[in-house]
């Protein structure tokens, strides 16, 4: 059995009727912008949602890593009927479907990294050209980073961003 896809009109239909509704993103995501009533349960954890009979609908924020991950996301429902958001949050909101945002909490970990590792790569490449051409090794660097977590799924960045005073809130 695999995950049926969803408009955002069809998921409020079937939420109102008593459906769960399940946000897979994780918990920095969730707690910036969330749908009313979702529980968040992160991707990596799915295998531990509740069993029960009552339909699952999941969402992410554009689709993409439910879509991705539909047959996962259905063995998790364990039989129940297993439904997917099309377009996540993001087509949620498109809709006019209403959502909660708490602007206050922290950009999500990889907004932050990839705004700092932009501002690192700008900063080497501007330096390298107007005072010495060592600082390009600090765009080679943060580059070198960047490939090591994209093939790897570690990112040393995220994890040190994750520790700032700004970020705990979002883990609390």
């Amino acid at each position: 059995m695999t995950c049926v896809s969803l408009t955002p009109a069809e998921a409020a239909r079937m939420i109102d009727a008593g459906a769960r509704l399940v946000d897979v993103r994780a918990a920095d995501e969730h707690a910036r912008e969330r749908i009313l009533g979702a529980a968040n349960l992160p991707l990596e954890r799915i295998e531990d949602l509740p069993h029960g009979e009552t339909p699952v609908i999941f969402h992410c924020k554009s689709g993409m890593r439910t879509d991705a991950n539909a047959a996962r996301l259905s063995a998790a429902a364990a039989g129940a009927p297993a439904y997917l958001i099309g377009g996540g949050i993001d087509g949620w909101r498109r809709d006019g479907q209403p959502v909660l945002a708490d602007r206050s909490q922290p950009l999500e970990i990889m907004r932050q990294v990839q705004i700092v590792a932009g501002i690192l790569i700008l900063t080497g490449v501007i330096l390298g050209f107007l005072w010495t051409p060592a600082f390009f090794g600090l765009a080679g660097l943060v580059g070198a980073g960047l490939l090591l977590a994209g093939s790897t799924g570690w990112c040393g960045m995220a994890h040190l961003l994750g520790a700032m005073p700004w970020n705990r809130r979002a883990a609390d």
